[in-house]
C-alpha cells in the first residue's frame, strides 16, 4: 500500500523525508491536490487577473558601443521602478539555454533514489542539496517544487563534488552568465556613485549558486504555488525561464505597466533571460533599487523547469546604505549588519512576501 497523502505525518515522510519530493507524490496517480499543499485564497494566484508585462528585452550587445549610456539610462530604470528585467543578446549562448533545460528535465527523471543522496541531512557533500518546497518545516502550505542547490566555490570542486547528471552544463552556465552579472552590476553601483575599482563590487557577488527548480504538473493549479511571496536575498539574480512561464512580479509603485500593489507576469522570451534586483541592492541604494516581491504558479499542461543563479556577497560582507545617499536622503532606512546573519534569517523562515527586510530595517527609519 502506497503512502496517504491525506495524512500529513505520511505525505511529509514521503515527499521530505524520504527524498521522493513533489514529482514521487505525482508519480504514483495523484489526481487532486493534497491538503498540505492548498494555499490559503490569499497566497493563490488568480493568473486570469494578472496583465503580462510587456517592457521589451534589454539588449545587452548596445553596452558596448555609442549607445552605452541610453542601455544604462533603461538598465537603472528598471531597478528602480519594477525590480525585474529581461535581457538578450547577453552572452550566453542560446543552445546552452536549450540544453540546460533539457539536463533540468531529465535530471528531475532520474529514479527518486539517485536524487534523494543529496538531501541535506546526507548529502556528502555542503555544496550540494536536493529538496523541496523552501522550508517545509515551517511553511503552513507547501511550495509545489523540487530543487538541486549547487554552491560554487571554484571549478575544481564543483567539477568534484556537483552530480555528473547536470555539472558541466550548469558550470558553463555559470561561466558564461558571471561576465554579465559583472556588467549590470557596474551600471548600477556606478548610478550610485561608486567607484568600478571599489573591492565591494568583487565582494557583493563573491559566492554563486545555480539551482535548478522543478514544477511538476499539478491537478489542482489554481490551489497551489510554486514558489510563494518573496523577494531574492542576494545581490543580482540571473533566472532562465522555459517556454511555459509563471513568473509574477509584485509592483511597488504605480508605473505605466500597473498600479501599486498589483502582480505583472514575466512572460518567457525565447533566447532571454530574466535579472532581478536582490535585497543587498535595496539596502547598499538605501531603497532608491527594488527587491521586487516574486511567486511562481503551477500548471497543469506540462511539468516545467526554471533555472536561477543567485550571486551573493561574502558571507563576512558588511552590508549596509552608502554612507554618501544616507547624507542625502538624511536617513538610513537599513542598519549594518553581516551578510551571513541575514541569510541565517532568510533560510530560518518561510516565505512571507519581503518580510525577509525586516531583518535590516533601521528601527529609525519610517
Amino acid at each position: 500500500m502506497g503512502p496517504s497523502f491525506d495524512d500529513g505525518t505520511s505525505l511529509y515522510n514521503f515527499v521530505v523525508r524520504d527524498g521522493n519530493g513533489v514529482k514521487g507524490m505525482v508519480d504514483s496517480g495523484l489526481t487532486t491536490v493534497p491538503a498540505a499543499y492548498t494555499q490559503p485564497p490569499r497566497e493563490r494566484i488568480d493568473k486570469e487577473r494578472a496583465r503580462k508585462h510587456e517592457q521589451p528585452p534589454i539588449d545587452l550587445s548596445r553596452l558596448d558601443g555609442p549607445e552605452h549610456d541610453e542601455v544604462a539610462v533603461e538598465i537603472v530604470r528598471a531597478a528602480e521602478t519594477l525590480g525585474f528585467f529581461q535581457v538578450i543578446n547577453h552572452g550566453v549562448p542560446v543552445d546552452l539555454l536549450e540544453s540546460l533545460k533539457d539536463t533540468a528535465h531529465k535530471f528531475f527523471g532520474l529514479p527518486p533514489e539517485q536524487k534523494a543522496v543529496y538531501r541535506s541531512e546526507v548529502s556528502p557533500t555542503p555544496l550540494v542539496k536536493y529538496g523541496t518546497s523552501f522550508v517545509p518545516e515551517k511553511e503552513k502550505a507547501l511550495e509545489w517544487k523540487d530543487y538541486i542547490s549547487l554552491q560554487y566555490v571554484n571549478d575544481a570542486e564543483a567539477l568534484q563534488h556537483w552530480p555528473n547528471e547536470i555539472r558541466d552544463v550548469a558550470l558553463e552556465y555559470l561561466r558564461t552568465s558571471i561576465m554579465m552579472v559583472r556588467k549590470l552590476l557596474e551600471v548600477l553601483i556606478l548610478n550610485l556613485g561608486m567607484k568600478l575599482v571599489d573591492p565591494k563590487i568583487d565582494a557583493l557577488i563573491d559566492k554563486k549558486m545555480v539551482n535548478m527548480n522543478f514544477y511538476p504538473t499539478c491537478p489542482n493549479p489554481e490551489l497551489t504555488v510554486g514558489v510563494g511571496r518573496h523577494s531574492d536575498m542576494g545581490t543580482l539574480t540571473v533566472l532562465l525561464q522555459d517556454g511555459i512561464g509563471g513568473l509574477y512580479v509584485k509592483i511597488e509603485e504605480d508605473m505605466k505597466y500597473g498600479k501599486k500593489g498589483e502582480w505583472v507576469e514575466i512572460p518567457p522570451t525565447p533566447g532571454a533571460l530574466v535579472i532581478n534586483v536582490g535585497d543587498m541592492l535595496q539596502v547598499l541604494s538605501n531603497k532608491r533599487y527594488k527587491s521586487a516581491e516574486h511567486r511562481v504558479r503551477t500548471t497543469n499542461i506540462a511539468s516545467r523547469v526554471s533555472i536561477p543563479i543567485f550571486t551573493i556577497p561574502n558571507l563576512t560582507e558588511e552590508i549596509a546604505p552608502l554612507p554618501h545617499l544616507v547624507e542625502k536622503d538624511g536617513i538610513a532606512h537599513y542598519r549594518e549588519f553581516m551578510f551571513v546573519d541575514y541569510m541565517k534569517n532568510f533560510f530560518g523562515n518561510a516565505h512571507e512576501g519581503k518580510k525577509s527586510l525586516d531583518f535590516a530595517k533601521n528601527v529609525d527609519s519610517s
